[in-house]
């Protein structure tokens, strides 16, 4: 039995990999899964895939389009074998209307993403559109049963700015798409995908720089440096019953992958439709669930293998987590924040790896594997009592204590929500918050990387956030005043 350190989410998976920082397109960033809040939709899970980060509020003349060559993926795990029993697939079509002008008495093609406002799918000023189809598979992600979701759904073009789609939010929120779920009644889910504001929250330049910061001072002291930038979203909220095995098994597990052909191959000639050729199997680049394995925890020269593989063969990592690397660079940093000395990290296993029992372990014997683990069965916490500290405060020595005051059983690590502070959180437990202090000395210790967010941050209306615009960029270059108030 190995564990997996919660020592894997001190920065969002942004770049995290050698091989995947050369394909931004198909870059997961940030994984979420949880019992919506929205009040009205309570038998329901929002489950939210975020791609291509680091987008910054301007974008012209070409934006963020996702890779019309990849397949996009959120996969569930109802029967703890660390497989997939259910998976969306999303794929991707950019059309060209290829707008023109009269210049000089000739029929010029414009190099520009519009020419005028947009205000609706069939804006005639649009020059290029997004499409995406969504499948649902049953068994293996290759050979299972696929079935189609709909036909073909519409992106809103990203967020231009205000001359080019004046009301942008009230634009965006007509790509909301009603869906059913093949071989489900339960009633009706929804999807969206386009851009929207970057959940995540981290102080992520002076913690990358040796933590260049007071681990133990103010948790809000720093900027998110975050604050300003953009992602792409894959959003989908779907009815419980959809996702469990049965009514009797309410955990499920969930993470998201992406995938390309294994050849790519570069035209000489290029067009818009046609710039490189693509052929062979597919092949995974990108693999999320628990926040930031990859980028903290597995070594350098794994990293790449990690994020071609699959939670049942994560044995192959065990030496990374059962002995992390994190809570000894962190001591060496700061002497006095004494590491565990606990080997293997045991204490993180039921939490990270196998789920908790009786509170979100899918089955009796699990798998042990990377993933979010959610239990459905437990009630959303409305937005405005949300604690960004989730369920670790329900913990007490490693003890599941439910009355322990702070605890709020429907956060982190029971499952994600976009204002849970993941890096605090695991920052406190990889320095042994689980454990007794015999063997953590500083497991009790608030640690931080001083900058912070919460549900108020987000709308609590599906698809729960919205996008940064341009002039919102220029104004926070002009006052370098970080904001993390409602949108």
């Amino acid at each position: 039995m190995w564990a997996l350190p919660v020592t894997t989410a001190v920065a969002a998976s942004h770049r995290e990999a050698p091989l995947i920082t050369e394909m931004p397109k198909v870059d997961g960033t940030d994984w979420y899964m949880f019992n919506s809040y929205e009040p009205g939709r309570e038998d329901y899970v929002t489950m939210i895939a975020n791609y291509l980060p680091l987008q910054a509020p301007y974008g012209g003349p070409n934006y963020f389009f996702l890779d019309p060559e990849g397949l996009y993926e959120i996969h569930i795990d109802n029967t703890g074998d660390g497989k997939e029993d259910i998976t969306f697939q999303f794929r991707f079509k950019n059309t060209l209307k290829d707008l023109t002008v009269a210049a000089g008495g000739k029929t010029i093609s414009v190099p520009l993403a519009n020419i005028g406002p947009i205000s609706d799918a069939n804006a005639p000023t649009q020059n290029i559109s997004e499409t995406y189809t969504l499948d649902i598979v049953r068994g293996n992600r290759r050979s299972g049963n696929r079935q189609a979701i709909g036909t073909t759904f519409t992106k809103p073009i990203d967020n231009i700015g205000e001359k080019s789609v004046p009301n942008y939010e009230t634009y965006a929120r007509s790509f909301i798409h009603n869906i059913t779920i093949p071989g489900c009644d339960a009633g009706q889910g929804r999807v969206f995908v386009g851009q929207r504001r970057e959940p995540f929250f981290i102080n992520l330049g002076e913690v990358f720089d040796l933590i260049n910061l007071n681990p133990l001072g103010s948790p809000s002291a720093k900027r998110n440096i975050l604050d300003d930038a953009n992602i792409t979203s894959l959003i989908l909220e779907v009815p419980k019953a959809c996702l469990v095995r049965n009514a009797s098994s309410p955990v499920i597990g969930g993470w998201t992958t992406s995938s390309l052909r294994q050849a790519r191959i570069l035209r000489p000639e290029p067009t818009f439709a046609n710039p490189t050729v693509e052929g062979g199997a597919w092949t995974q680049v990108s693999r999320l669930g628990m926040p930031l394995v990859n980028e903290v925890v597995i070594g350098l020269k794994d990293k790449d293998r990690f994020n071609a593989s699959k939670p049942e063969n994560d044995a192959q990592f065990a030496d990374y987590v059962t002995n992390p690397s994190l809570p000894v660079l962190i001591q060496t940093l700061f002497p006095t924040a004494i590491a565990p000395t606990q080997f293997p990290r045991t204490d993180l296993v039921a939490a990270f790896l196998t789920g908790v029992q009786d509170v979100n372990q899918i089955s009796t014997t699990p798998t042990p594997s990377e993933m979010l683990r959610l239990n459905t069965a437990i009630p959303a916490t409305p937005a405005a009592v949300q604690n960004n500290l989730g369920a670790a405060l329900c913990f007490v020595n490693g003890v599941l204590t439910l009355t322990n005051p702070g605890c709020d059983a429907s956060g982190f690590p029971n499952g994600r929500r976009p204002g849970d502070d993941v890096v605090d959180i695991t920052l406190r437990v990889a320095m042994g918050y689980l454990l007794p202090p015999a063997v953590a000395p500083a497991g009790r210790l608030p640690f931080t990387d001083q900058a912070t967010g919460s549900a108020a941050m987000f709308d609590t209306r599906f698809p729960i956030s919205k996008p940064r615009s341009p002039v919102h960029h220029n104004r926070r270059q002009s006052s370098c005043v970080p904001t993390h108030g409602s949108n």
